[in-house]
């Protein structure tokens, strides 16, 4: 059974690699590779077909479908979302059209493949910074603000390649914010258990994916649409949240489908290689235009690391356009994945070995999204204002103590702000963040932020500052709560083990009152 055989090689070298320190996805590549070389060898072809091909596919809807729940679509119309993009896609063509054509394309190849080469993987991107949680971010906003103009692009170049042109009810698509509060509705009757999942499917899959392919659009777009439309409802998390175990798995297949595109050749495999060598150029040119747009040196390395990869939709130009590149195209895009993976992971650690010489390239300017926060006379500050920090936030409220929240989710700081509580925006994650930040009031940290990794480095940032005040979180496992600790926490309370003592007193409390009552029976 070749799907027994699929899922053997991706668990083993997923499980490889993730005890080696590098993402699993990086094992479901080199499983794809190693399905492909043993098909050869054996002469029992193991590619997936069309079969794989299909699961590929759902998963990037999937995927996609998932982002544009976290997306707010007013953050792709920033002046450093479209300006860094097209000026990037413009320099890169501007740059490597030459170049190729010195290597015996003809000029509209050559042009076709660099800017096949100008796009960032959207799986990718989205996978790392969902796995760090930082979809949200300043930066990671950014970053998927400029992965949609450049899919924008790709569609256009795809149109362009093809032949072929959305049809006249590919208008209809303008009228999607009228079915928005139909949707909604639609999620608020839908509950909490299987049919939550299955309607998710139906936005992602049918709605969004079969719906905008049969008017002539990218499925991939209105995913990713659908998505953003339900971005704003208060249970998009939970539509998320239902819909990542099948998320996950589907993406495996597309990692999988990439490795069994064709077998490589020694010289197909040199090429890649080569082209490999562009990306840290890719990497800097973002890094160069996100500061020309006064985002500071952070923020404009965790994005530009972020889009440092070749896209998926290189494969398919390249396979309409310059069909003899595509295996080529096919490992460079993996080999990106290997480089790009691996580094993003360690981007906060990379930022801050380098933080003195990246500094030097920022503007006096800041972008509005970065100016610097004061926290005026508050003794308590809440990082991190979910369902968690705020419930934390209103009860030290209600004790007259000072307090003052903390997010990295605009929308989430709207939201605390119209329910009357003082909320600012920014990223407590930023070492910069805490050098221009008066403390001399603080005398307590909560941190309530999702990511144990997160407390850790805030906890970090804050003793390295000279905080000696009261640092407070809360986790789920021993483990984390003892590298937290070590990280300068004074006090991190495990949530089950805390809730099955609060759960007990109130048994204890009933008894306790009913006692009385039960003795006079």
């Amino acid at each position: 059974m070749t799907e027994a055989v699929w899922i053997i090689f991706a668990f083993v070298l997923g499980l490889t690699l993730r005890h080696i320190g590098l993402p699993p996805l990086i094992g479901y590549l080199a499983a794809g590779f190693a399905l492909n070389a043993l098909g050869v060898y054996t002469g029992q072809p193991l590619d997936g077909g069309t079969a794989l091909e299909h699961i590929a596919h759902l998963g990037v809807m999937l995927l996609l479908f998932t982002v544009g729940l976290k997306l707010r679509l007013r953050s792709v119309i920033q002046p450093e979302v479209m300006g860094s993009s097209l000026v990037h896609a413009a320099l890169t063509c501007m740059i490597l059209t030459p170049v190729f054509m010195l290597f015996g394309l003809d000029w509209q190849s050559a042009a076709f493949l660099a800017v096949a080469l100008s796009f960032s993987s959207t799986v990718v991107a989205a996978k790392v910074l969902e796995e760090k949680r930082e979809l949200r971010a300043f930066y990671g906003r950014v970053a998927i603000g400029i992965l949609i103009i450049q899919d924008l692009v790709a569609l256009a170049v795809l149109s362009l390649a093809g032949g072929h042109t959305p049809s006249l009810l590919a208008f209809l698509v303008l009228a999607l914010p009228v079915a928005r509060p139909i949707i909604h509705r639609l999620v608020d009757v839908s509950g909490h258990d299987e049919l939550l999942v299955v309607f998710g499917l139906l936005l992602a899959l049918v709605v969004g994916g079969l719906g905008f392919e049969t008017v002539g659009l990218s499925p991939e777009l209105g995913a990713l649409l659908l998505g953003a439309l339900l971005a704003n409802h208060s249970r998009a998390q939970e539509v998320a949240k239902a819909l990542w175990g099948i998320k996950e798995v589907f993406l495996i297949g597309f990692f999988l489908n990439i490795g069994m595109t064709e077998l490589p050749t020694v010289e197909a495999l040199g090429i890649a290689l080569l082209l490999a060598l562009i990306l840290p150029l890719k990497a800097l040119m973002f890094f160069l235009l996100l500061i020309r747009f006064k985002l500071r040196a952070r923020s404009a390395f965790l994005a530009s690391l972020s889009l440092m990869s070749y896209s998926e939709f290189g494969l398919i130009v390249a396979s309409l356009v310059i069909p003899d590149w595509t295996v080529v195209l096919a490992l460079a895009v993996a080999i990106s994945f290997v480089v790009a993976a691996p580094l993003n992971r360690l981007s906060q650690m990379l930022y801050e070995r380098y933080e003195a010489a990246l500094m030097k390239w920022e503007l006096d300017e800041r972008h509005r999204d970065e100016q610097p926060v004061s926290l005026g006379v508050a003794e308590v500050l809440v990082i991190g204002m979910g369902r968690l920090g705020a419930a934390a936030y209103d009860s030290l409220r209600a004790d007259n103590e000072r307090i003052v929240g903390l997010d990295t989710d605009p929308g989430k700081v709207q939201q605390n702000l119209q329910e009357g509580r003082r909320v600012l925006y920014a990223d407590a994650e930023d070492p910069s963040f805490w050098q221009g930040l008066n403390t001399d009031h603080l005398r307590a940290v909560i941190l309530s932020m999702n990511d144990s990794v997160s407390k850790e480095n805030v906890s970090s940032q804050l003793r390295k500052r000279g905080f000696d005040g009261v640092i407070v979180t809360s986790c789920l496992y021993d483990d984390e709560a003892d590298s937290i600790k070590r990280a300068g926490a004074d006090a991190v309370f495990l949530v089950y083990a805390d809730a099955g003592i609060g759960l007990a007193e109130h048994v204890r409390q009933a008894l306790y009152d009913d006692a009385p009552q039960h003795a006079g029976l």
